[in-house]
């Protein structure tokens, strides 16, 4: 079984396809001096972003890990997840609170999804 590693670096692959399964490294926020609902909502527009990239798509999302600054955030965090999820496509997921890399971080989320899409762009 090949597996395929996207946007490699010395540290890390933004994307790696194994088995018809795409695992995306964890993504933030686009500007991290946003409030929550604004850097949840930029993250989320990353994911999908990438699942279309690499043949994929929100409903198609088998897992997602949100890792937020602060529990305090959670359901601000959560109006924007609710919104963004197809209806009856949730993934499993699990949340929970930690430190982030950069101070001004408030959310991330790390996913994994089928690939369905064989003809990609």
């Amino acid at each position: 079984m090949m597996i395929e590693r996207y946007e490699t670096k010395p540290r890390m692959s933004r994307a790696v396809v194994h088995n018809n399964t795409l695992y995306l490294c964890g993504q933030v926020a686009a500007d991290a001096s946003k409030d929550i609902t604004e850097q949840t909502q930029t993250m989320l527009d990353k994911v999908d972003e990438l699942l279309n990239r690499y043949g994929s798509s929100r409903s198609d999302m088998l897992s997602a890990t949100i890792y937020v600054k602060t529990m305090g955030d959670f359901a601000a965090m959560n109006a924007v997840w609710d919104a963004w999820i197809p209806a009856g496509d949730a993934p499993a997921r699990a949340c929970v609170q930690a430190a982030m890399a950069r101070p001004e971080l408030l959310v991330e989320i790390s996913v994994v999804a089928a690939v369905t899409k064989t003809d990609l762009a």
